[in-house]
């Protein structure tokens, strides 16, 4: 099992909200790693100077790039979603059967982790 956090897990850590830390330590206790995909980092990441929390949040991450293979098979989900958020498809491809998606838009994630037919759970940060 491991947790994947979207741009919207991740704004919320900037805005240092209680709520989201508080769960991101709850998980980091428990030994369940954290993964990102880097294009949900590049929405959110604008200032490292300025970007304390998550850069703190960040380094305990485990970041995955968007390679070749994985723009072909999110353009793929996508299709069959019927839906065209590309960070979304990358985020819906990390999770696994078991996994925790934490997002602040669990009703698109649904669709797509639907689509891919994995048992994930998601839920709202």
């Amino acid at each position: 099992m491991k947790a994947i956090l979207d741009a919207g897990a991740l704004i919320a850590v900037e805005r240092n909200d209680r709520a989201a830390i508080g769960r991101l330590r709850l998980l980091q206790r428990a030994l369940i790693p954290l993964r990102a995909s880097a294009a949900a980092v590049a929405q959110v990441w604008r200032d490292g100077g300025r970007q304390a929390n998550l850069a703190r949040v960040l380094a305990g991450v485990g970041i995955v790039p968007l390679t070749e293979s994985d723009s072909k098979r999110i353009g793929e989900l996508l299709a069959t979603s019927r839906t065209a958020d590309v960070v979304d498809g990358h985020v819906a491809l990390l999770a696994d059967s078991g996994d925790l998606l934490l997002t602040s838009d669990p009703d698109d994630l649904r669709v797509l982790i639907g689509a891919r037919g994995v048992a994930v759970s998601v839920h709202a940060i």
